[in-house]
């Protein structure tokens, strides 16, 4: 059995020493000369493969430049994409646990060694600061690291426990499914996509990657460390390409057998409708695994320690501006400290500096034009929303480079049935509401249809444990910021329109990507 030390999360680091900013800095100017402007094809089989279209990366904080470009895979690319993995499978669900899990513990070193690039990269194609790109890739070690010890407990005959019967031998065994499609997002392009396809792999199966159209070099530069690692061909097929085109037909195939995805409602409950739909020759009921974000509220109560809440609130709402399924879009406060909490809130938006991610200033430019202007849409209903306190304006462009730029906005006195309150927007705008008391905070943190993140600042025990209960999160929070989850420390997922709370970074993951065979003998 493969001998490894207890797991534990990665440290951050420190950017308020100097030295560490100056290796930032540094790992930039590296990934500037050798990963700026590179193309990655698909890799099929192994086989790296150039295709007639091509998909273009943008800079999101200076659209005059293109970060890189991917090929584009068609349908026929999905589909040689996909026998091929169930070529490749049948080897791979034979390999020991042990032998799989020690590909992601050298794929882990290596992005330990290389993880400054890797921080760098996401800072110049999708606009993170040194911090959020930071935390980032210590998430995507931290989900190699997990999987890998994980996986061990599912090893071998009797990994589960069963009853004791006179005169047999009885036993569970837990099987790989098959081959799946792992169907990513862009604001969490090493973690997320990582550890999207990670986790099924490690447990036999074979996994057809398809990254967001707006972060495919990192997504490429990933690919490169688990081939370098040793995985073998066919077992990850990197298939960029558009989802509307190649992730329909894979989600729609009869030979997928499980559809992981992270994006939005819409996409994710068409994805769910398709997938229950049986196609001629299909063998099995279909597995599907969704993570669709959420209208995530922190609740500040009269008991509350203020400054601990506006840090909170600030940290949750505008961390790589807003663009976190779990980042804070509701601020619910009790009326009887509603001014001096949203004053002070406001004040310390206004504080944050705009700029590049190479900059690593607090907020950047959102990701595209799709999301720029689709924030714009809602800033121009804030004014009968509600009070615009800070911000509401979408400038695209910031210290004279045009880009995806957004104010910092806060709109004050937000109706609990407003659009600002109920949809989710994906950017740095917060709705603030004011509740006439607890009970009331409470009820209107439970009035989306989402269930995904959320918070509560109180130092009243009673209405703690009241939320833990009552309160509609997978992920709830108090007196700390509701985004950050920790693999391992914090499972996270959610439920109702979130997703099907399947906890990535949880202890039972991993069965989401298994099947049970129970196996008696009579002695």
């Amino acid at each position: 059995m493969l001998k490894i030390q207890e797991y534990r999360p990665q440290p951050f680091t420190d950017f308020t020493l100097p030295e560490n900013v100056q290796a930032y800095q540094a790992a930039l100017r590296t990934v500037r000369a050798e990963l700026v402007g590179r193309h990655y094809p698909l890799i099929i089989d192994g086989e790296r493969v150039d295709t007639e279209g091509k998909l273009t990366s943008l800079n999101p904080c200076d659209t005059k430049e293109v970060v890189g470009t991917t090929a584009k895979a068609t349908i026929q690319d999905a589909e040689r994409a996909l026998q091929g993995a169930w070529r490749a499978f049948e080897g791979w669900k034979k390999w020991d646990m042990d032998a799989r899990a020690r590909i992601l513990l050298k794929a882990s070193a290596i992005l330990k060694r290389r993880r400054l690039e890797a921080c760098a990269l996401m800072s110049i194609e999708v606009g993170k600061n040194y911090a959020e790109a930071d935390v980032e890739v210590a998430e995507a070690i931290d989900f190699l690291e997990y999987y890998a010890r994980s996986a061990m407990k599912y090893a071998g005959f009797g990994s589960s426990e069963t009853t004791w019967f006179e005169g047999e031998e009885n036993g569970l065994m837990s099987l790989p499914i098959g081959v799946g499609v792992s169907i990513s997002p862009w604001n969490f392009p090493c973690a997320i996509f990582l550890g999207m396809l990670a986790a099924p792999i490690v447990v036999g199966n074979c996994v057809i990657a398809k990254p967001a159209e707006d972060s495919g070099l990192i997504a490429g530069f990933v690919v490169d460390i688990l081939l370098e690692a040793g995985l073998p061909a066919g077992v990850l097929q990197f298939l960029p390409g558009v989802g509307r085109e190649v992730g329909e037909y894979l989600t729609t195939h009869a030979r997928t057998r499980f559809i992981t995805f992270t994006g939005s409602r819409a996409v994710g409950l068409h994805i769910n409708e398709v997938a229950a739909k049986t196609q001629p020759g299909q063998r099995w009921i279909k597995k599907v695994i969704l993570e669709l974000g959420g209208k995530d509220g922190l609740i500040v109560d009269e008991t509350a320690d203020l400054d601990v809440a506006v840090t909170a609130a600030v940290q949750g709402a505008f961390g790589f501006n807003g663009q976190k399924c779990s980042a804070m879009s509701r601020l619910i406060v009790v009326d009887s400290v509603y001014d001096d909490v949203v004053n002070a809130f406001v004040e310390r938006a206004r504080a944050l500096s705009v700029g590049t991610g190479e900059e690593n200033a607090n907020v950047t430019a959102v990701v595209n034009q799709m999301s720029f202007d689709k924030i714009k849409g809602y800033l121009e209903i804030a004014p009968r929303e509600g009070t615009v306190l800070l911000g509401g304006q979408a400038p695209g462009e910031a210290n004279g480079r045009a880009g995806y730029y957004v104010q910092p906005t806060i709109v004050g006195d937000v109706g609990r049935e407003a659009r600002l309150a109920q949809e989710e927007i994906f950017g740095p705008v917060v709705a603030v509401l004011r509740a006439k008391d607890w009970a009331d905070a409470l009820e209107i943190a439970n009035s989306t249809q989402y269930g995904l993140t959320g918070g509560v600042c109180s130092r009243d025990r009673a209405r703690l444990e009241q939320a833990r209960h009552e309160f509609e999160a997978g992920n709830l929070y108090f007196n700390r910021k509701i985004t950050g989850a920790i693999v391992g420390v914090q499972p996270f997922g959610g439920y109702n329109m979130s997703g099907t709370d399947s906890k990535a970074g949880g202890p039972d993951y991993l069965a989401n990507f298994l099947q049970l065979k129970t196996v008696t003998e009579r002695w």
